[in-house]
């Protein structure tokens, strides 16, 4: 594979290596902070990843979970990194889950941060349909785009995440980082359930946040079906992206959970 199909990356300090997958319209830049954090008091080597159609990765027409675990694949032999700690949030959740299960010796501990192996339907519409009213040829500042995005997108903090999306592609021209039109188009697959027989039998973590409704209750008899050596955790006062509204116990029950 050419290096220009391997993902990006930051990587942060040395050690066993942390791998981190965002989810679906992230990017490895939401995961800075913690990043440094898990290097800092963890003595782990951490690579934020950018999964294909995001971030700074390359852009392709293929869009699912096995070409995503794929993608991991490569980018773990092309960094020679192996028996790795992986975690993944949401999407990236399920990318971590068909990784593991398909090559479990790659990976010694799995974390899943606020997402079951079900499958969900799809309930991205307003999103992408705010995100593709913004021209980009008349929005001159984040701001112009805030306004149009929050015609479709009330939430002011899932509008911030969002526009983190947002850069400067020459002098006073925006463009967006992720592939809008090929996620627009393979949204369903986000959604898709973990096949019938993937198993992973090593330690794994699944951390639901106390306020999302990601992982139901009913969810536990599946999550064992497939990784019977989970436990589940709840963080208190966090929705689904837990890890950047209580970053504290996120990163507590995490690095309990490593040693």
């Amino acid at each position: 594979m050419s290096k220009k199909n391997i993902l990006y990356s930051n990587i942060i300090g040395e050690g066993k290596p942390l791998v981190v997958l965002h989810g679906f319209l992230g990017s490895s830049d939401n995961w800075k902070t913690l990043g440094k954090q898990f290097n800092e008091q963890g003595f782990l080597q951490v690579h934020l990843v950018d999964q294909r159609n995001h971030g700074r990765s390359f852009w392709d027409d293929q869009f699912n979970y096995t070409f995503l675990a794929q993608d991991l694949k490569a980018y773990c032999e092309f960094h020679n990194l192996s028996e790795i700690i992986l975690i993944g949030h949401s999407m990236g959740g399920k990318t971590a889950m068909l990784f593991a299960t398909l090559f479990p010796e790659m990976v010694s501990k799995l974390i899943i941060a606020d997402i079951s192996p079900r499958y969900y339907p799809t309930h991205h519409d307003a999103i992408l349909a705010g995100l593709s009213a913004i021209n980009f040829e008349a929005v001159k500042s984040r701001g112009e785009a805030d306004t149009i995005l929050s015609d479709y997108v009330s939430d002011f903090g899932i509008r911030q995440f969002l526009l983190k999306n947002l850069y400067w592609i020459e002098k006073g021209k925006l463009a967006l980082r992720i592939n809008l039109e090929v996620l627009k188009r393979q949204v369903e697959s986000i959604g898709e359930a973990l096949p019938e027989d993937a198993k992973f039998t090593e330690n794994t973590l699944f951390i639901k946040g106390a306020k999302s409704d990601y992982i139901k209750s009913d969810d536990e008899v599946l999550i064992k079906k497939h990784f019977p050596n989970a436990t589940i955790e709840t963080i208190k006062n966090a929705g689904h992206w837990l890890h950047a509204e209580n970053p504290k116990d996120f990163y507590n029950i995490v690095m309990q959970f490593i040693n």
